[in-house]
């Protein structure tokens, strides 16, 4: 039976925009509807003349609120943004890399505001509701772009990721969300977070759907999947931090997943970092995203600051007290740190945890700002040292428990990308079985 068409699947995917029971107009803050139906009836008549683009044409893709698009202002979620009117005199590198090879755009989504938390709230836009339950939170900071892809609002979504941005709404919505090694894929044109720590990746409904998009804005030829055979792959269990204060629920499908994976014939071993120590301690002088986000915006926080959602603003503003020489010494260590975690993985197929210890909060349970802070540390803590140690990682769905979605990372090394998208296909096959 025949795939149908892109038409066919874009006026689908814009009748779940549009629907008002739906979270499409939280989700979804630009739709390029009339675009969108012509780049597929473009990617059709390529696919009838048997001349298509490549394995992306014709798919429906979203992307990430804080990306550059000719001729509109990039609002990155914030309202202050779109009062300031910079408008983008061209697209961004990866926008036109997937337009190049046939991608249908068919939005723009929401996220957290200037992509600063993993809670997916968003004031000013609105948040929208977690799939598996409309009354939590979707995750962030890439949240409608995760429940664009789990509503079938687009077939993958393009998000960025600083400190786990792609792979938390990934883990709290149900879906596949991928981070790349930081050079792989450019990011000028995507509003910066921190320029240390930003890096961009997919999330989709499928390992091999992250893959095609990752290659496609890399600049590479589309990979053909190998699964990697499961016997004998080596996966260390980080130890300690990734399961403390961990939610029954997560710790029940992340049992059930280690369980398959064991039968599969993986080998387990635990594994104990004190580099993670280390890397908290360089954090301790104040972290990257908020020394870098200040500087970004601390004239903007100046001129307009009471229009910056405060829990952000709380955030970035951390950045103002650090000193030059507390930031140089962050930067040096963190490339000898760096460097020891590339060497202290090298034994391994790859890292593996539960991607956040806690399922998706409701949104009753991040209305104060204390409670935000706690529940957006928890969200955080087991995806953002891989940015800070530069590795790639995958979060996969964990089996379901309860109905809620949880989700299961793999960690490789720095530029084993496509080796870990190997892994990550038999994993996915593993935990559908």
């Amino acid at each position: 039976m025949s795939q149908p068409s892109s038409r066919d699947r874009v006026e689908q995917a814009l009748a779940r925009i549009a629907n008002p029971a739906g979270e499409g107009k939280r989700a979804c803050l630009t739709v390029y509807a009339d675009a969108a139906r012509a780049s597929a009836d473009a990617a059709d008549a390529r696919v009838k003349s048997g001349k298509p683009f490549g394995p992306l044409d014709g798919v429906i893709v979203s992307i990430k609120d804080l990306y550059d698009v000719e001729g509109e202002v990039t609002r990155a979620g914030s309202r202050v943004l779109v009062e300031e009117g910079h408008v983008a005199t061209a697209d961004a590198p990866v926008v036109k890399r997937l337009r190049m090879a046939g991608a249908v755009i068919i939005a723009k989504t929401n996220m957290s505001e200037f992509a600063f938390s993993g809670v997916g709230a968003n004031p000013h836009f609105g948040t929208p509701g977690n799939p598996t339950d409309r009354a939590r939170v979707p995750g962030g900071s890439t949240s409608g772009g995760a429940v664009a892809v789990a509503d079938g609002m687009c077939e993958i979504a393009i998000g960025t990721d600083t400190g786990g941005s792609t792979r938390i709404p990934a883990a709290l919505c149900g879906i596949v969300g991928w981070k790349p090694s930081k050079q792989r894929v450019l990011t000028v044109g995507a509003f910066p977070l921190s320029y240390t720590l930003d890096s961009i990746g997919p999330m989709a409904k499928t390992v091999a759907e992250c893959a095609l998009a990752d290659a496609v804005m890399a600049g590479e030829v589309a990979p053909k999947l190998e699964p990697a055979f499961l016997g004998g792959l080596r996966f260390g269990t980080l130890q300690g931090m990734p399961f403390e204060g961990i939610d029954e629920l997560v710790s029940s499908g992340w049992f059930a997943a280690i369980a398959r994976m064991g039968r599969a014939g993986v080998r387990f071993s635990d594994e104990t970092i004190t580099l993670i120590d280390d890397m908290m301690q360089v954090n301790a002088k104040g972290g990257f995203s908020p020394a870098e986000s200040y500087s970004i915006h601390r004239e903007r926080l100046r001129r307009a600051g009471a229009g910056v959602d405060p829990n952000v603003r709380a955030r970035i503003e951390r950045g103002s007290t650090m000193m030059a020489a507390d930031y140089i010494d962050m930067v040096q260590a963190r490339r000898r740190l760096v460097q020891a975690m590339d060497a202290r993985l090298s034994t391994l197929d790859a890292l593996i945890m539960p991607t956040t210890a806690i399922v998706a909060p409701l949104l009753s349970e991040v209305a104060t700002p204390e409670e935000f802070g706690r529940k957006n540390a928890m969200l955080l803590r087991n995806t953002a040292p891989i940015n800070f140690f530069d590795l790639c990682a995958i979060s996969l769905p964990l089996p379901r428990q309860n109905g809620l979605a949880a989700g299961l990372m793999l960690v490789g090394r720095n530029g084993r990308d496509r080796r870990l998208f190997n892994i990550a296909a038999s994993v996915e096959r593993c935990l559908k079985d």
